[in-house]
């Protein structure tokens, strides 16, 4: 008994590596760790694009005002956002307004551009959200210019 008792922690103190069960208790931890952290961090994205698109659309409301004092007035509806970066034709015309372009909204839309605005506003600037349309709640919620 003593030899065979001897001959298992010879065994043991010579291996190396992590056995079957050592290796499902650490999978099994870092599913409950992962399943515990990972809907948090979700929630946490979303926030972090709508806050974005409304930091993107301050510096578009910015621009367009350098715009106005440069040119008289805001682009036209049909003119769009474009004209901060590509000169419409007028020669009061001090652009580019956005030094990298026109950038995209979170979700990787294009951002909308209404003259004249519809809440009590020259001019508005608006994304749809995640669902890039109309209306929606949390991700999927719009965010403009007016809020």
């Amino acid at each position: 008994m003593k030899f065979f008792l001897r001959r298992v922690l010879l065994v043991r103190a010579d291996q190396r590596g992590f056995s079957l069960i050592e290796l499902m208790i650490v999978m099994v931890i870092l599913g409950l760790l992962a399943s515990l952290v990972g809907p948090a961090m979700f929630k946490k994205l979303g926030t972090a694009k709508q806050k974005t698109a409304k930091t993107q659309i301050e510096m578009l409301m910015t621009a367009l005002d350098s715009y106005r004092l440069d040119i008289g007035h805001y682009p036209s509806q049909q003119e769009g956002l474009e004209a901060m970066v590509v000169n419409p034709g007028d020669e009061k015309w001090d652009g580019p307004y956005l030094a990298k372009g026109l950038p995209k909204d979170p979700w990787g839309n294009p951002y909308h551009y209404q003259n004249p605005g519809e809440h009590d506003t020259d001019v508005e600037i608006y994304s749809y959200g995640g669902d890039n349309r109309p209306g929606g709640e949390k991700e999927d919620a719009d965010v403009g210019s007016w809020q």
